[in-house]
This record gives C-alpha cells, sequence and structure tokens, in this order.
C-alpha cells in the first residue's frame, strides 16, 4: 500500500452501521468520513477532494443511495471514485440498477469484515 492513506466515505442513516464499517476501514488503515444521507454524502465529496470511495447504503431519507450514485456518476470529476452500494437490498433488479447506474460493486447486509475487505482488494484499494 501506498505511504497515503486511502480516503473513504461512509454513507448511512444508521449511525450503528456507520461505526461497523467505520471500524473495518479504520482497521486497515482508511482515512473514514460520514454521511447520514446521499445530500450529505455530496457535501462531504464537496469538501474532500482525496475521497477514493463512497460505501453507500441504499435506502436512505434525503437522497438514498441509488439517488447519491446517479448524481455522483453525473458529474465527470467524480469519474475516478469508487462506490460500493452496502445495503439490505437483495434484489436482482436492485443490484442491476444500481450497477447500471455507475456502482463499482455490491454488498448485501449482513456482511463480515472479509467480504468488505475482499471487495477492497477487488477494486485495488488494498494489496492483493
Amino acid at each position: 500500500m501506498s505511504t497515503s492513506q486511502v480516503h473513504a466515505l461512509v454513507i448511512d442513516d444508521s449511525r450503528a452501521m456507520r461505526a461497523i464499517l467505520k471500524r473495518i476501514l479504520t482497521k486497515i488503515d482508511f482515512k473514514v468520513s460520514e454521511a447520514g444521507n446521499g445530500l450529505e454524502g455530496l457535501e462531504r465529496l464537496a469538501e474532500n477532494d482525496d475521497i477514493s470511495i463512497c460505501l453507500v447504503d441504499w435506502n436512505m431519507p434525503e437522497m438514498n443511495g441509488y439517488e447519491f450514485v446517479k448524481a455522483v456518476r453525473s458529474d465527470r470529476s467524480n469519474k475516478d471514485i469508487w462506490l460500493m452500494m452496502v445495503t439490505t437490498e437483495t434484489e436482482m433488479s436492485r443490484v442491476v440498477k444500481a450497477m447500471a447506474a455507475g456502482a463499482n460493486e455490491y454488498v448485501m447486509k449482513p456482511f463480515t469484515d472479509d467480504v468488505i475487505i475482499d471487495k477492497l482488494r477487488l477494486l485495488g484499494l488494498i494489496a492483493a
């Protein structure tokens, strides 16, 4: 891994879920920012130009994860940001919809630490 920390943004309306994801990410030396919904997530992105990946819940107030993914992908300056949906939505149609909108990975809750770490490894954010 390079000397600079990977900066991850965790977007979930559940404080407990944000804490779980933050624990996993800080354990592998990621810098972590948090947001409680998609609108806050867009604000965090605007404030931090070093965010490499967003871990996004689907079901949130204000702006849901799908709307967030579409908003991020509509701005070309965000083209290098990885987007991972982390959600209870398990229907294949939802997975397809999220991926078509621009999500790079999809993790279904509940998940283990290893599932998140394996996805980050697939995206090349941590060494194999």
